[in-house]
């Protein structure tokens, strides 16, 4: 078994087409196709299921794609450390990040990156919370950007960067926004929600805090990004509740503070992975956080 043979793999694994993945690794698609083949001998198993449009993994193929990764991060993670001891970071950053994370300006973050780091190719992947741990357990990313929650794995390090507490938007004529200066949990119970898909931070806080008050709620609108959530609640078909610095993100809804939620707060993080398996360009990116020069 060869490291390029472990690149090719994961890179079909992927892209689920050895033509994209051929273009992507500037391999020729035969050259791409003998190395899975001597892969699939070496390990006396077949990895994918190969049809006219696509190929997808077999149970042997899911079983080597999470050790796959695991053995290119620590690759990585080997050839980086040594740039470093050189004084050279180099290499790649693989970040994720949730939208509108509080505490960092993600888009500022990496120019500062980029001009001190020029020899780093920075890549970066919007998903949700839940993808996002994911991806840093299992090495395919360096660090995120996210909301936590309880859910998060215990394998991971969690650097605090911002709470919020929890804020209602809704239309300006909005029956609520008569009901006082501030709500309960218990004040929403018939409420119509608009929220992100499951797997986001905010929903998973959201709904956690709303369990934990025995409060039901009913979330008919689901979205992936943020203004199309605003964008909903403005044509009042239905509310949301939301990390507080939302409001600021549309002007014309009404913002009411929540009140009652004991310790349920909107909390983003940088999720890493244990300090002896951080890479140099994520040391270096949390230095740059740290001291403030983003």
């Amino acid at each position: 078994m060869e490291l390029r043979h472990l690149q090719h793999f994961v890179a079909v694994a992927e892209d689920r087409h050895f033509t994209r993945a051929a273009e992507r690794l500037m391999v020729s698609q035969s050259g791409l196709s003998a190395s899975i083949r001597a892969l699939e001998r070496d390990l006396k198993a077949p990895l994918f299921v190969r049809s006219t449009r696509r190929v997808t993994l077999t149970e042997a193929g899911r079983a080597l794609l999470v050790e796959a990764e695991r053995v290119l991060a620590q690759v990585r993670a080997a050839q980086e450390a040594v740039a470093a001891v050189q004084g050279v970071v180099r290499g790649t950053l693989s970040l994720g990040a949730e939208q509108c994370v509080a505490g960092v300006h993600v888009a500022g973050l990496l120019a500062t990156f980029r001009r001190r780091h020029p020899e780093v190719e920075i890549r970066l992947r919007q998903e949700g919370g839940h993808v996002l741990a994911e991806g840093v357990a299992a090495g395919r990313l360096d660090l995120a950007f996210a909301y936590r929650t309880r859910a998060d794995s215990d394998q991971l390090r969690s650097v605090p960067l911002a709470t919020e507490p929890m804020t209602l938007l809704c239309h300006p004529e909005h029956p609520l926004t008569a009901a006082g200066p501030a709500l309960s949990l218990r004040d929403l119970a018939e409420e119509v929600f608009v929220d992100f898909h499951p797997g986001w931070g905010p929903r998973r806080a959201t709904d956690a805090a709303f369990a934990a008050a025995g409060v039901p709620r009913a979330v008919s609108l689901e979205v992936n990004d943020v203004h199309s959530l605003l964008d909903l609640v403005e044509e009042d078909l239905g509310v949301a509740a939301v990390p507080r610095h939302f409001r600021h993100k549309r002007e014309s809804l009404h913002a009411i503070p929540l009140t009652g939620t004991g310790d349920a707060v909107y909390e983003t993080v940088a999720l890493l992975p244990p300090q002896q398996a951080t890479s140099p360009a994520a040391r270096a990116l949390m230095t740059l956080l740290e001291r403030g020069t983003a």
